[in-house]
């Protein structure tokens, strides 16, 4: 269609390409579209990457799948939508369980969106998946890092509890400590800015943990 914009035209192609299922020919159209979205800008990569995720999962290529989905929750950040990269991140944990870089970036992302309960969910589930993965030293900053910017006594108790299942006791005591004073001295005051430093850290837990070779 004339005038079709290049991301419709992918979204649409992905579409028609796994409406009946999955084939070695579509199979290649997808990559082509895939490489196409790599030139794209991250705002409008993201939503081809994630169509990618679902064909490919519709078509039972699950590791593909979360490469895809993985793409797409880093197109989001770098982009700035916390918001998309949270409900992919959520759909990456019910695929993949044990996804610890995902469910890092979403313990992250749930206390940008100001959402404690679901940031204790999420910490809980985290903090269990590094421990079975043997990936205590890892997630031990990031979780004394996530009490240090949130204050919020219910969800500093989780972070104190957290570090004791790591095994990081000098960690757990120092949140402790904090949990005791009402917060890290070191806490920004103002929320706002507080809940930025929570979306920033979610890129660079994601980049990080992406670096030490863990898919999801």
């Amino acid at each position: 269609m004339v005038g079709m914009s290049p991301l419709r035209k992918w979204l649409d192609t992905a579409s028609a390409l796994f409406r009946g299922g999955g084939s070695v020919a579509s199979d290649s159209h997808l990559k082509d579209l895939a490489a196409e979205a790599e030139r794209a800008s991250p705002g409008t990569r993201w939503a081809v990457y994630n169509r990618l995720g679902d064909a490919y999962l519709k078509a039972g290529d699950r590791l593909r799948a979360l490469r895809y989905f993985g793409k797409a929750i880093d197109a989001l950040l770098v982009d700035d939508q916390p918001e998309p990269a949270r409900a992919v991140a959520k759909k990456v944990v019910r695929l993949h369980p044990e996804a610890v870089r995902t469910l890092c970036t979403l313990t992250w992302l749930d206390l940008a969106s100001k959402n404690i309960p679901a940031a204790i969910s999420s910490l809980n589930e985290y903090v269990a998946v590094a421990k079975e993965g043997n990936r205590e030293r890892l997630a031990c900053g990031q979780v004394l890092e996530m009490g240090r910017l949130v204050p919020d006594p219910a969800f500093l108790g989780e972070v104190v509890k957290g570090l004791d299942a790591l095994g990081c006791t000098p960690e757990a005591g120092q949140a402790k400590k904090w949990a005791e004073e009402d917060g890290s001295p070191s806490t920004p005051k103002d929320q706002k800015t507080r809940y930025a430093l929570c979306l920033k850290a979610a890129i660079g837990s994601n980049v990080k943990m992406k670096t030490k070779g863990t898919l999801a």
